[in-house]
């Protein structure tokens, strides 16, 4: 049982369906949440000189030469982003560009997917408009592939002449999505260009199967890997001109790029194919020695930006300190103590005093050195016609550095001012934002720790058994683990990790795989079974095969889906979005309104003397007022609040075997009030077991079931399953030739039907015997009756228009599926049972768990109408499933949770997966998202209520009844303090933990 739920659960990133290596990729592109709307799909030129006149005809439409030309993605590492209205003016100018489908920005990964048209734009030009925006872009290479079209390979067995194959050719070209088909008959195989929006690989294998020919998915297009290699030694033209030759000559060899600068190499590659070791060897041979060549040394681009931020900041800080404290000292402490006030308060050009001249010295500096980020950020914002935090920071220390400037300046020009300055309000003000975005970047670095942490389980090095012609093993070789190529054998001792996924040939042992899958217990492993790369291998000695390495793993497939999920944005981020957009323009229109209103009140009716500071007029107290309103606004929290939790919470999801693509699925998730659960693979365990057999005609048992598996085996239903597994019993060999099935038709729900021995054989449910014509007997109705009461699944067998028998099978329900609709009942989430089973047994299951609600005899399309029917009375609906056929409800649902040894299908379709198979998950799901939620709801009221109460603070609201205002660098300490705040608390999430039944 462990051991098939484990294949299945790789299987669910590597199988044949339409998901595979593609779904989580079309799964990123649908997720966009762009924060301004797209360009025109296709971009047109506007009318050439002349248009208008008569030259109309030489409108120049550069759709007509879009035909054909396929969409790229690209994704850029942004640097320099602070906060959301950052990200806006980025997508904004993306955007303006020819030739952009769609752009998303992740301010808080730093990176920015463009969706575009090569014809009319190039990466090189994206990039540099980032640039023009203000921010430092690099593109992500290993990012950038075509974006829907592939070319899938079919192996079709059964053609015997030229005919055969030009049948299956004429059949796929004319399927819609279908670009190019081409059979061989010699290969036997079938490539196929398609459009994997219209079609799938799995649907081009159904084509196939209905000509009459039996088709297998050799490859989806989607399997290409890119390797980094280093290359030590002299690269000149001539050595990098017969390596690449040499390279491309190896099959499956799709690209090559040279770098001889980094002395890089990066070549993409079909791992089914070639692999790294084979390249490496192609590389040194082709130079004769000159070259050594190794894997590139790895390292993640994201963390390596995040390390040089966090230390850059570091520096800038610490510097700025340098200054900052002697301008404070002798501006707030010095001016205290007797001797050093009469030194400081010393006239040095008329009455500009020494203080004052060394507060000028030490604050210029930190304003135009170490504060030139705020200014470079400024001006580029407002180039482009938006405002960000930078445009905020330079007016507020501008303003108090200049006025000073201006202060001291008219004080050493004259003999009887007094200058007011506010040198330590710039500096101070410079550092403990410095101070707040190390301390945030550092939060923010927390925040991506599960993806981390799931990269790390792959070991460093792996060994491999080498075998001679006979297949004997005649040594080991440690290496590499990233020079792992598919069939490699692999040893893992007692206590090493396993390097690939692949499946045992020698050995038994137990297998620890809760670092992916969140499974508690080891599994027992044995010749056979599949391991999964990155788990650890308990006890004895294994053997595996290696099937998927590099970025076909599943581990990577995990780090990929997580990733995907990071940068997709929650519906609820666009309220923070729309607010940043005019927050900082306003927030400047109330610093010039502050200070206008103060200034007004004490020119027009004069303050109190005891409202005024010694050596402080009403001018230099409104534009203190001015300068707090200005530094203490912060829009950056409100940015923060949605993607930090999102982040956080799908790392933790991942970590506990719950993989949630995106914060739309988390959103959804915690308004979740009625849960649909399909029943076989569901709530029952999903391996069903034939418990008894009652014939109804007089036949040998074994020729009974002969001609029952004869039609079951082309089924890939878990009872038809079962029944066929029951059938191998009667006979002692061990790969038994069942009698041929011929003209099979399967009914989705209900049964299938085939011609066996001369017999017409059908096997089904009660309704799928009535709706063919088949009376059933008193007797027969009778044993269904008795086996459903026993929640027993009853399949009648009829042949030749007879009923013959009736298999009863038995799936036993799931531990704690009582317990846990009872604890979704007691946090008011109504659990609905929707299956295709026979009524009988679905009254006796849904009792048994104790699910109210049960809809039985349900078909595919009808289990997605009662989700629909939820949906229109208002209800939140989530699905669980794991077959194919709940694929149309998991997509009808509001969420769909797919049971992670399901089908690729239900595992694509669905918006949250539990790894692990586990019910309890669905609560971990349910409660993860509310509890993720209630932390974005509490960041939102502390970003909002931080502004709304802390503006008017600063603005001096209290200060005529208390006399208490808040200095310009306190006000930006506060500032700075309320996004990392923000950030902190999403990381309370880490500590979260499922909720315990039975409590």
């Amino acid at each position: 049982m462990a051991a098939s739920t484990r294949a299945l659960f790789i299987s669910c990133f590597h199988g044949s369906g339409g998901g595979g290596g593609g779904g989580s990729e079309v799964s990123r592109l649908l997720v966009l949440r762009p924060r301004y709307p797209s360009m025109p799909r296709r971009p047109k030129s506007a009318a050439v000189a002349g248009e208008g006149g008569e030259g109309g005809g030489g409108d120049v439409d550069l759709e007509a030469a879009a035909v054909g030309e396929e969409e790229k993605v690209a994704v850029f590492s942004v640097s320099g982003m602070t906060c959301a209205a950052c990200a806006g003016s980025v997508e904004k100018a993306v955007k303006r560009l020819a030739g952009i489908h769609d752009a998303a920005v992740d301010v808080l990964g730093g990176r920015a997917q463009v969706v575009f048209y090569p014809a009319f734009v190039s990466e090189e030009k994206i990039r540099e408009t980032i640039e023009d925006v203000g921010f430092e872009a690099k593109l992500i290479d290993e990012e950038v592939k075509e974006k829907n079209i592939l070319v899938c390979r079919l192996h079709i067995k059964g053609m015997t002449c030229t005919s055969c194959a030009s049948t299956v050719e004429s059949i796929l070209q004319v399927i819609p999505g279908v670009q190019r088909a081409s059979v061989a008959l010699a290969t036997e195989e079938a490539e196929i260009r398609y459009d994997r929006r219209i079609i799938t690989a799995s649907q081009l294998t159904d084509a196939v199967e209905e000509t009459g020919f039996e088709a297998i998915l050799i490859t989806t297009g989607d399997d290409q890997s890119r390797i980094d290699l280093k290359v030590d030694g002299t690269l000149d033209e001539r050595s990098i001109m017969i390596m690449k030759s040499s390279v491309e000559a190896l099959p499956g060899v799709e690209d090559i790029k040279v770098d001889p600068e980094l002395h890089k190499i990066t070549i993409a590659y079909k791992p089914d194919q070639t692999g790294p070791r084979d390249l490496i060897e192609v590389i040194e041979s082709a130079a004769s020695g000159d070259l050594t060549v190794s894997i590139y040394p790895e390292a993640d681009g994201r963390q390596q930006h995040r390390h040089g931020e966090i230390k850059l900041y570091k520096q800038s800080f610490l510097w700025s300190l340098v200054f900052t404290i002697p301008v404070f000292l002798t501006s707030m402490v010095f001016m205290y103590i007797p001797g050093l006030k009469d030194g400081l308060e010393k006239k040095a050009i008329n009455m500009m005093s020494i203080g004052e001249l060394l507060r000028w010295i030490l604050s210029t500096p930190v304003q135009f050195v170490i504060g030139r980020r705020f200014y470079t950020g400024a001006y580029k914002a407002l180039s482009h016609g938006s405002s960000n935090m930078d445009v905020l920071i330079a007016l507020g220390t501008n303003t108090a550095y200049f006025y000073s400037v201006y202060s001291i300046l008219r004080a050493a020009s004259s003999h009887d001012y007094m200058a007011t300055d506010f040198f330590e309000t710039s500096s101070m003000l410079i550092s403990f934002i410095l101070l707040g975005k190390y301390l945030e970047i550092l939060a923010k670095g927390k925040t991506s720790e599960a993806i981390a942490k799931l990269m790390d389980l792959a070991p460093e090095t792996a060994t491999m058994l080498i075998y001679n012609h006979e297949g004997n093993v005649v040594g080991e070789k440690e290496i590499d683990s990233r020079l792992i190529q598919k069939n490699d054998v692999i040893k893992v001792v007692p206590g090493g990790k396993v390097a690939s996924d692949g499946f045992v040939i020698w050995g038994q042992s137990h297998v620890n795989e809760s670092m992916i899958t969140g499974e508690s217990r080891p599994v027992a492993k044995r010749k056979g079974d599949t391991v999964i790369g990155g788990t650890v291998n308990e006890n004895g000695v294994l053997h595996v095969r290696a099937t998927f390495v590099g970025s076909e793993s599943a581990l990577a497939q995990i780090v990929r889906l997580v990733e995907s999920a990071q940068m997709a944005k929650a519906p609820v981020q666009k309220f923070a979005d729309q607010i940043s957009r005019v927050f900082v323009p306003l927030v400047i229109i109330l610093s010039l309104l502050t200070w206008l209103a103060w200034f007004l009140a004490g020119r027009l009716h004069g303050y109190p003397k005891s409202w005024i500071p010694p050596s402080m007029d009403s001018f230099q107290l409104a534009l203190q007022f001015g300068i707090s309103v200005m530094v203490i606004a912060c829009p950056c929290a409100l940015g923060l609040a949605t993607p930090t939790a999102v982040m956080v919470a799908t790392g933790v999801g991942a970590s506990q075997g719950v993989l949630i693509k995106g914060g739309q699925a988390l959103e959804s998730a915690q308004k979740v009030d009625c849960i649909v659960f399909d029943k076989t693979g569901t709530l029952t365990i999903g391996k069903p077991v034939v418990v008894n057999t009652r014939l109804l005609k007089n036949m040998v048992l074994r020729e009974f079931y002969d001609c029952v598996a004869a039609a079951e085996i082309n089924s890939e239903h878990p009872l038809a399953k079962a029944v066929v597994e029951h059938a191998k019993k009667f006979h002692s060999e061990e790969n038994h030739v069942w009698p041929e099935a011929r003209d099979f038709i399967s009914v989705t729900g209900h049964g299938v039907k085939a011609k066996v021995n001369g017999r017409a054989v059908m096997v089904g449910n009660k309704s799928f015997m009535l709706t063919s014509g088949i009376d059933i007997p008193v007797e027969a109705l009778e044993i269904l009756t008795e086996e459903e009461e026993k929640a027993h699944t009853a399949i009648i067998v009829a042949m030749d228009q007879e009923v013959a028998g009736i298999i009863s099978v038995s799936d036993p329900i799931k531990p704690n599926a009582r317990e846990v609709i009872s604890y979704l009942k007691s946090i008011k989430v109504e659990s609905i049972m929707v299956t295709g089973d026979n009524w009988g047994t679905a009254n006796a299951i849904s009792k048994e768990v104790g699910i109210e609600n049960t809809v039985a005899e349900a078909k595919p399309e009808q289990k997605a109408e009662k989700v629909k029917e939820l949906q229109s009375a208002g209800r939140t609906v989530a699905m669980v499933g794991d077959g194919i056929n709940d694929s149309p409800a998991l997509v009808s649902a509001d969420v769909g949770l797919a049971i992670g040894a399901g089908t690729d299908v239900a595992i694509e379709a669905a918006d949250i997966v539990l790894m692990k198979s586990n019910l309890e998950d669905v609560i971990t799901a349910i409660d993860l998202s509310r509890k993720t939620f209630f932390r974005i709801r509490m960041n939102y009221v502390w970003a909002l209520g931080y502004n709304i109460i802390g503006i008017p603070i600063a603005a001096g609201v209290l200060f005529p009844s208390t006399r208490f205002r808040l200095p310009p660098w306190v006000a930006g300490a506060a500032m700075a303090a309320s996004s990392v705040s923000v950030v902190c608390w999403s990381l309370l999430l880490r500590y979260y933990k499922s909720p315990k039944l039975g409590r």
